[in-house]
């Protein structure tokens, strides 16, 4: 007897207007998907590739201002909720004009065992789940942004790592994978996530949580890349590469990584009628057999990969007068030693039309970027200092080749290593400020993750046309959501931000020639390296952001976590019932989010930004 299909990821909501809203569900076999949300049904036929079965369902005519609880039958067997007492939700906006945002980056999805969460912590998307069954539908974040490194395609966790062993044993996966075990360093890949099966493995680790699983259906979610959805250091340099698209397992590698990352994260992205214009997915609806399917989707991951251009990961969302910019600082990079570009021409311009659109008056224009753009301070000073040195001179050969090695060792990666980026980036703000193609928004708040610690600083853009400027500019970084920092670069961070270190940077960098951006911005709040959320809260003019930090409840009064120090004695739960789709809130340690910061970024009783340039300068 054919067993009946479930889902298998999902469901999530993923895009959501005032009657519009997109849900993405992975389902166990192809079946009649269907959605029923108020007065609204709809149903699509999942299509598949590579095994997997998926469905993306439009929602077109909600109710604007309502919270609508939804089901999901696949087959007109009802699948979704598996909990009755926990529904999932579409909340329309809501009739004021408050827009919450929560946002981070950098998750591992390991099981919530008790050694899992003494070894890496409280997840904090776990914590915010446990926080919203209790909190008012008005106080829920109105969506997510996902900063990157949403899965770690070269770190897997042991569960992942034991069935890849098992996998290669049995001689499965790519022939190029299995060969290269034991040829040590970036050659042997033997033991990283390879191919499309291998990837979605993660991607149900780190979204079938119960917790987990139920704050992705209820809170939209956008999403961009980095660096580990494919392999740590992705494009740091040309050297970087070269080595890397010599490896014959890079092909396949990359054909999983964008296949993947297309079907599960970027897919979602787009809003109904950008996903009514996507060739691809429209070609995947349309497609004949699953065979074809795949011909499809692994020539648009390789071209994605290989063709400058062909693929634009970037997008952007309207949240009434905020717009939100996800840039995609990774698959775009121009590598080219003498011009180094975080972004290449197309996506650089596809961002200055976004950000500069003069049909769209902003409040507030928020940038997401895995990466921070204003580093911390000696951090910011080396990356320059590097890029200048690897740049190469003539006669320097040898300095640019060590630079080069200097630059990988230690990641110098961000945009201050790709300093044309960069100073087009401040050059940007600079317009946004100056209001010269719209009137100049309340504020430009530039969202990082990737440096797993979290901070807010201030941004002073120096231009004279800006000086009155109502614009207040913040940078807000948040990272992790769940894989805290080794120790010691916890000190190398702490250091950077404490004179003479930063300033002795920059006389480094301008030894070698690098200028004076125009712009400074300083630290304001943090270091902080424990997990955690940030949630911007935006109404009408006014900006404030939230700082919440996860922390383990650990039960018996934190005997619970010595007995997770003893082998073998920490149970993989806590004994309390299994549930069919994955951990309930009663087989694990409690997970909470605590405040540890609450801040107004613009609006009344805050010095205007031309203000606070004109007395710092004084000082």
């Amino acid at each position: 007897m054919t067993p009946s299909p479930e889902i298998l990821v999902g469901p999530m909501l993923r895009y959501v207007d005032s009657t519009d809203a997109t849900v993405w569900v992975e389902v166990s076999a192809p079946c009649e998907v269907t959605i029923r949300a108020g007065d609204e049904v709809v149903t699509e036929r999942s299509w598949g590739v590579h095994g997997h079965h998926f469905a993306v369902l439009h929602l077109c005519r909600l109710r604007e201002g309502e919270v609508t609880p939804y089901e999901i039958s696949l087959d007109d067997t009802l699948a979704w909720p598996v909990d009755p007492d926990r529904p999932s939700v579409i909340r329309t906006p809501r009739a004021d004009d408050t827009v919450r945002l929560a946002f981070g980056s950098c998750r591992r999805g390991e099981s919530q065992t008790p050694v899992a969460l003494r070894e890496i912590g409280a997840d904090a998307l776990v914590a915010l789940s446990h926080r919203m069954a209790h909190t008012p539908h008005d106080e829920w974040p109105d969506a997510m942004l996902l900063l990157g490194d949403q899965v770690y395609a070269d770190i897997p966790s042991r569960e992942i790592s034991e069935r890849l062993a098992e996998r290669r044993r049995a001689g499965g996966g790519p022939q190029s994978v299995r060969d290269s075990a034991g040829a040590g360093g970036d050659r042997d890949v033997s033991d990283e996530i390879c191919d499309f099966e291998e990837y979605s493995w993660l991607y149900h680790e780190s979204w079938r949580d119960a917790d987990v699983r139920w704050l992705l259906s209820t809170v939209p979610s956008c999403m961009i890349l980095d660096d580990h959805d494919l392999r740590d250091d992705w494009n740091s340099s040309h050297a970087w590469r070269c080595e890397m698209t010599a490896q014959p397992w890079w092909r396949d590698r990359v054909i999983g990584a964008f296949g993947s990352y297309f079907v599960y994260q970027h897919l979602g992205n787009l809003a109904p009628d950008e996903l009514e214009a996507n060739e691809m997915y429209q070609s995947l609806r349309s497609a004949g057999s699953d065979a074809e399917r795949e011909t499809l989707l692994d020539h648009f991951a390789q071209s994605a990969d290989s063709e400058r251009g062909a693929v634009q990961w970037s997008f952007k969302r309207d949240f009434g007068r905020v717009r939100v910019v996800m840039l995609d600082v990774r698959a775009s990079r121009h590598l080219d030693p003498q011009d180094r570009r975080v972004m290449d021409a197309g996506e650089w311009e596809w961002t200055r039309d976004a950000c500069l659109d003069p049909d769209a008056e902003v409040d507030h224009l928020v940038i997401g970027s895995s990466l921070p753009a204003f580093m911390l301070p000696a951090l910011h000073n080396v990356e320059g200092w590097n890029e200048a040195v690897a740049r190469g001179r003539p006669g320097s050969r040898l300095t640019a080749r060590v630079g080069e090695r200097i630059r990988l060792a230690v990641d110098l990666e961000h945009w201050a290593a790709f300093r044309n980026s960069f100073d087009d980036l401040v050059g940007l703000l600079t317009e946004v400020a100056a209001g010269d193609h719209r009137p100049a928004p309340a504020s430009i708040l530039l969202l990082g993750g990737d440096v797993h610690c979290s901070y807010l600083e201030e941004v002073d853009l120096t231009a004279g046309r800006v000086a009155d400027s109502p614009t207040r500019v913040h940078q807000l970084v948040m990272s992790p959501f769940r894989n805290p920092l080794q120790k010691t670069i916890r000190a190398v961070n702490r250091l950077s931000v404490r004179e003479p270190v930063p300033a002795l940077t920059r006389r480094l960098s301008r030894a070698v020639g690098v200028r004076e951006p125009e712009v400074r911005w300083r630290v304001t709040d943090g270091l902080w390296f424990d997990n955690g959320v940030m949630t911007l809260v935006l109404r009408g003019r006014r900006a404030s952001v939230q700082v919440d930090h996860a922390t383990v409840e650990w039960p018996a009064l934190g005997l619970g976590k010595v007995l997770t120090l003893v082998p073998g004695l920490a149970p993989d739960s806590w004994g309390r019932r299994r549930r069919r789709d994955g951990d309930s809130l009663e087989r694990k340690p409690r997970q909470v989010l605590r405040r540890t910061l609450s801040k107004e970024l613009t609006g009344e009783g805050l010095p205007s930004r031309g203000a606070a340039v004109r007395a710092e300068a004084a000082l």
